[in-house]
């Protein structure tokens, strides 16, 4: 079971896994060999809209893909790890680099490979989809599935919670 979760309103960075999170999970591989990967508008749209509320944002994924970078790039998430064979040691060297607390990030997750960040980090997400393992190591698990509309189902709770947050002060 996971530790209390940590103040939704109090998150200063979300950090986000991508294939099975920000996709669906599928890879297509076009005729030359390439990776191909969909991700869903409104979870770009919320991201932004998170980014504009003063939330950093960072992707820390196992595989590398150019899409990745691209998609992040348009995001204007500046915090891109690829090719991470150990997400928990990429997210301390994230902490590291950005100041910031265990404490004040929020993940979200959807297998095996990101448990580790979802136990460390102050609140965690799994996507409805996810592996059991990363559903019982989340504080929450959102009600749509990876790559069609997880992201912005956290994205607008985080949202909600800080304005409730300014509003109470």
């Amino acid at each position: 079971m996971p530790r209390q979760p940590a103040d939704a309103a109090a998150i200063r960075m979300l950090v986000l896994d991508v294939d099975g999170v920000l996709t669906d999970g599928r890879l297509y591989f076009g005729a030359r060999g390439e990776v191909l990967k969909v991700f869903h508008v409104r979870d770009g749209y919320g991201l932004r809209r998170l980014a504009d509320a003063g939330v950093q944002l960072a992707v820390i994924s196992g595989r590398s893909s150019p899409a990745v970078l691209r998609r992040c790039r348009e995001l204007g998430i500046h915090h891109v790890v690829q090719g991470a064979d150990d997400k928990l040691s990429a997210f301390e060297r994230l902490l590291l680099r950005t100041g910031l607390t265990a404490a004040q990030c929020a993940c979200i997750g959807d297998d095996v490979p990101d448990v580790p960040v979802m136990r460390r980090a102050g609140l965690s997400f799994a996507v409805a989809d996810a592996h059991p393992d990363a559903r019982s190591a989340a504080h929450f698990v959102t009600k749509l599935p990876g790559g069609q509309g997880a992201v912005r189902e956290v994205c607008d709770r985080l949202l909600a919670a800080r304005s409730r947050g300014r509003r109470s002060r």
